[in-house]
């Protein structure tokens, strides 16, 4: 795993998002298109807004969610949807393929029926991600499946993930917060061929020295990270606290 620490988000975007970039470009220069999941929140705007501006052929992209809530209005702010068409899809135009998740609760199994047969026949070369507060990946909450090699799958949600939710400010109450979600599995996160992991905030210094330097175990998700072939984890000054103290590196 290789950590790049930054002074703060604004600079962390813009190194994610040209490693990115490079990246997409290499698959699409390769075989002709590129295969990209994304997943949303607050952590993810500035590399999102940086990797819109990066020179790509987004026609020749297909793009995929990292995860959904299930049972959320699309038009909620807190909705995969809502947040990659405004931060991502109404700035970069026409993609070759995009591939929301249903977040209907009566469609779920056809929806994961989908979904996995369509990651099955095109293989991820660039995912973006972060690490939650409890180290999960994606919405693979402790103790998450490390076993499953289904691409996506259905999950109950941690009251520290919902919890998250709330503090984010995407939700008025934990109440309010759906208990289920469709994720992308750990494994198949893990099958991408390149990983960009864009987390800031202290909030998040736990989960990184956790996904650092704690056994790999599902009861620590971040943590099987280091399994992968490729990844690449950004930090600023305050989500690297308990890391590197005050010392930067690139």
């Amino acid at each position: 795993m290789k950590v790049t620490i930054c002074d703060n988000r604004k600079q962390l975007g813009y190194h994610a998002s040209q490693e990115g970039a490079n990246f997409i470009n290499q698959a699409i220069k390769e075989k002709g298109e590129a295969n990209v999941v994304f997943v949303t929140g607050k952590s993810q705007v500035m590399t999102l807004f940086y990797l819109t501006q990066q020179n790509v052929d987004w026609t020749k992209v297909n793009i995929y969610h990292l995860d959904e809530f299930i049972g959320i209005e699309q038009s909620s702010m807190a909705s995969s949807y809502s947040f990659l068409n405004e931060y991502l899809l109404s700035k970069i135009g026409k993609v070759k393929s995009y591939h929301p998740i249903d977040s209907c609760k009566d469609n779920v199994s056809k929806t994961i029926e989908a979904l996995n047969k369509e990651l099955n026949a095109h293989p991820l070369d660039v995912a973006f991600i972060c690490i939650g507060e409890n180290g999960h990946l994606a919405f693979n909450d402790p103790p998450a499946d490390f076993d499953t090699t289904d691409p996506y799958i259905l999950v109950n949600l941690e009251r520290r993930s919902r919890k998250q939710q709330v503090s984010e400010g995407w939700f008025k109450n934990l109440d309010d917060v759906p208990e289920e979600a469709i994720t992308m599995s750990v494994s198949q996160i893990l099958s991408s061929k390149h990983i960009i992991v864009s987390c800031p905030d202290q909030r998040k210094a736990k989960a990184v020295a956790a996904c650092l330097f704690e056994d790999i175990s599902p009861l620590s998700p971040s943590s099987a990270l280091r399994y992968a072939a490729s990844c690449s984890l950004y930090l600023d000054r305050l989500s690297s606290c308990l890391v590197f103290g005050d010392r930067r590196t690139n």
